[in-house]
């Protein structure tokens, strides 16, 4: 049984790594989904009708995002777009990663070592995919054509 421990120990780690890295770019739209639906809920829509409410406020939040990286073609705006999404990825990755960080040392100073690097790499990965899933903007030829 001893044996057993650390073994479900690290797999339950792994799992939420890749729990993280692979949910990190909907950190934005699960924020805008759940806030949208606890107003919803408090102002009357009942716990179905929060739920559905939130769903859609958080799915279009996404689309949106995906829709306006899309379109914009100037360097500045995309950025700007893409560390919207990005930077709350970022967040959650240092908590998730201090959180577990603070299970396994006893030192602040390496647990906000390796929050940081937490940080990084989920930033690093939402930046990653996000940019993977946007289809390619338009080009000027497309404008041009009209």
């Amino acid at each position: 049984m001893i044996v057993f421990g650390p073994i479900l120990v690290l797999t339950a780690i792994a799992f939420s790594c890749w729990l993280l890295f692979a949910l990190a770019v909907f950190a934005l739209p699960l924020f805008v989904a759940l806030t949208v639906g606890f107003w919803a809920f408090h102002a009357g829509a009942g716990a179905l009708g929060a739920i559905i409410v939130g769903l859609i406020a958080g799915g279009g939040f996404y689309a949106l995002g995906q829709i306006a990286l899309a379109f914009v073609t100037s360097t500045g705006p995309r950025l700007a777009i893409i560390l919207l999404f990005v930077a709350p990825a970022a967040v959650a990755g240092y908590n998730a990663t201090l959180g577990i960080a603070q299970m396994a040392m006893p030192s602040a100073v390496w647990q906000i070592a390796f929050s940081l690097i937490g940080a990084v790499a989920t930033g690093v990965t939402a930046l990653l995919r996000f940019t993977g899933m946007a289809p390619p903007g338009p080009s000027p030829r497309d404008f041009a054509r009209g």
